[in-house]
């Protein structure tokens, strides 16, 4: 638990930008999304691709520890995955944004939604929105998206924004596919 602070004191509070959608709100991560991160990082299928390990997350310090590496991104860097939240429900429903931490091949653009909210278009209109605001954002030509090769919801998404399958690559031991949306298609198809 957090213990109160004394009047006067100060703690560090990361402003990020905030993307409202059609159906979602992509904002800073806060505290309340620990919990639902971590029940999204619970689930076998889910954790299988976006998981470090590729195993489920099932302890309160582990699904502490991903949010924090996460939201930690946005400290370090300015900019990192938003949390997702259904702008109707206020839920949390994943996260969705840039991530390009030391030894990753590229800047990426990833998504996780968790799996109640899968089949409703939500990780494509997620990430439609952090490319915009990525290329908006930064001088990149390209924006990677790294997906396993058995992944095929992914894929499917990746296809839905218009992404390419460039080639091979080694993902930290694990083989994945390299998916890129150039700045030059995207500005075409938007």
């Amino acid at each position: 638990m957090i213990p109160p602070l004394k009047p006067g004191a100060e703690l560090l509070q990361v402003k990020g930008p905030r993307i409202d959608t059609q159906r979602l709100i992509l904002r800073p991560w806060r505290a309340g999304d620990i919990a639902p991160n971590a029940a999204m990082l619970a689930d076998p299928g889910t954790a299988r691709f976006i998981a470090p390990d590729g195993k489920p997350i099932t302890t309160e310090i582990g699904g502490w520890r991903n949010a924090a590496v996460i939201s930690g991104h946005w400290a370090l860097y300015g900019f990192g995955m938003f949390a997702v939240e259904e702008m109707s429900s206020g839920k949390y429903i994943g996260r969705v944004g840039p991530w390009c931490p030391p030894g990753w091949p590229a800047f990426e653009v990833g998504w996780g939604i968790a799996s109640e909210f899968r089949g409703k278009g939500y990780a494509v209109e997620a990430a439609r929105a952090s490319i915009d605001w990525s290329f908006d954002s930064f001088e990149i030509d390209e924006i990677m998206h790294c997906i396993e090769s058995e992944n095929v919801p992914s894929q499917g998404v990746a296809r839905s924004l218009g992404a390419r399958k460039d080639r091979e690559i080694d993902l930290f031991g694990k083989p994945a596919d390299a998916w890129i949306t150039s700045r030059a298609a995207w500005t075409r198809q938007n």
